[in-house]
């Protein structure tokens, strides 16, 4: 909050880049989004005439991507002053990834 030359009214300063992204960006990452959707859809209903090692694979890949564009459009994670956010996201992935690591070599032991 800055002060207005000496009247003493507090005005709200935002400061952004030379060039907004706008609506555009936004607008891809939704169809994007929708695309994404479609296609698990699509490998769930045809299911039965497709191996399941690619419906598993392929589903996997979908949300992988779906991660990463929810995380770079949606959630700004690609714009500057991010980084608590990416490193905390990052050691999500980092439990997440050991737990399942664990729970797995617990199963098979």
């Amino acid at each position: 909050m800055m002060s207005d030359q000496g009247t003493g009214q507090a005005m709200d300063v935002v400061k952004r880049s030379k060039a907004h992204e706008g609506p555009r960006n936004h607008i891809i990452a939704y169809a994007l989004s929708i695309v994404l959707t479609a296609l698990a859809f699509l490998v769930i209903y045809y299911q039965h005439v497709l191996e399941s090692w690619f419906v598993y694979g392929f589903l996997i890949i979908l949300a992988v991507v779906q991660a990463v564009v929810q995380g770079v459009f949606w959630m700004h994670l690609k714009d500057r002053g991010h980084l608590q956010q990416r490193i905390f996201m990052i050691g999500g992935c980092i439990i997440a990834f050991t737990a399942l690591i664990m729970a797995l070599y617990w199963v098979w032991w």
